[in-house]
């Protein structure tokens, strides 16, 4: 019972054809959660059996007999919907290359009642969007902070009040623009600004960024510093930054258009989540392909229940 590598439908049919049954889907996760075979949690038991043989979303280690249940674990858990709609909902998600999708069109599509519950299905896929683990980016990078929000009277340079500051790391590739890094972060200082690029850029690797000082810590970190000063050249900040310029620029656009705007604050992280996914992987012809993807990272990463997505849900929208 052993995942084939990248098995996934290729279009909406085969989709269809292929998840019809929660036992399609249970079976479908079982081989992502476990590619090698069943592993118990608790002692290492490699077989186990259905607790029940109508249904196959709880299994019994062999050797323990402790009882875990396919979806423990995973963005899946304590969810009351059915594995059929949470493969549509990621198909769909995966499937909108260009502006990926709201709840309400989430809602929408799906058919489902409740806003609550497409905007929570979104944001537990969010989640599953980061791979643990995932490469750092390499050789030349643009590092650099920008705002997401709207203008404030008197507000100057990198502070802010209402406006969130992001951190945004891309790899040069040739004239355009590999992969990218985006996240959420308090203030423009060194404190701030070396955490992120730790996590984002491999140790080696050549980054310009402006002369803000909160960059300075770069070459004493294992990194080569290249530094762009603004100040007095002829050219502007976008011209000499242009990839992480345009980064920022497609992000703010992408979130005026599929969000109009409507992403609060404290949901930010998710949101450049989904927009590093989908930017990422911009240029892979099958959405099959993200749709595996998703789904693999769904089973790894640690469940999200509706208390920890909300958190201060009260606090305006930006």
């Amino acid at each position: 019972m052993f995942l084939l590598v990248e098995d996934y439908p290729r279009d909406l049919l085969e989709l269809e054809a292929r998840f019809s049954t929660e036992a399609a889907c249970q079976e479908y996760l079982f081989r992502l959660r476990w590619p090698e075979g069943f592993c118990c949690d608790r002692c290492g038991g490699r077989k186990a059996w259905p607790v029940s043989s109508a249904r196959k979303d709880r299994w019994e280690c062999a050797a323990c007999h402790g009882q875990v249940a396919l979806t423990a674990g995973t963005i899946f858990q304590d969810s009351r919907l059915p594995l059929t709609l949470w493969f549509r909902a990621a198909w769909w998600v995966t499937s909108q290359k260009k502006n990926g999708v709201s709840a309400m069109g989430l809602q929408r599509i799906l058919g489902l009642k409740s806003y609550k519950t497409a905007w929570t299905m979104l944001h537990k896929l969010r989640r599953a969007m980061v791979r643990p683990g995932r490469d750092r980016l390499i050789g030349r990078v643009e590092a650099d902070e920008a705002f997401v929000g709207g203008e404030e009277a008197g507000v100057h340079g990198r502070q802010t009040e209402n406006k969130a500051m992001i951190a945004v790391a891309v790899e040069e590739e040739e004239r355009g623009i590999g992969r990218i890094r985006m996240r959420r972060i308090p203030d423009a200082s060194a404190e701030s600004l070396m955490p992120f690029i730790a996590d984002s850029v491999e140790p080696g690797s050549v980054v310009r960024t402006d002369g803000w000082l909160g960059y300075s810590p770069l070459e004493g970190n294992g990194y080569k510093h290249e530094i762009v000063f603004l100040k007095g050249n002829h050219k502007t900040a976008s011209e000499l930054m242009p990839r992480v310029h345009l980064a920022v620029a497609l992000l703010k656009r992408w979130l005026l258009g599929t969000h109009q705007g409507g992403v609060s604050l404290e949901h930010l992280d998710a949101y450049l989540d989904e927009f590093t996914f989908r930017f990422n992987r911009r240029r892979s012809r099958s959405r099959g392909k993200l749709f595996y993807r998703l789904l693999e990272q769904a089973v790894a990463v640690e469940p999200a229940p509706y208390k920890s997505l909300i958190k201060c849900s009260a606090n305006a929208d930006f």
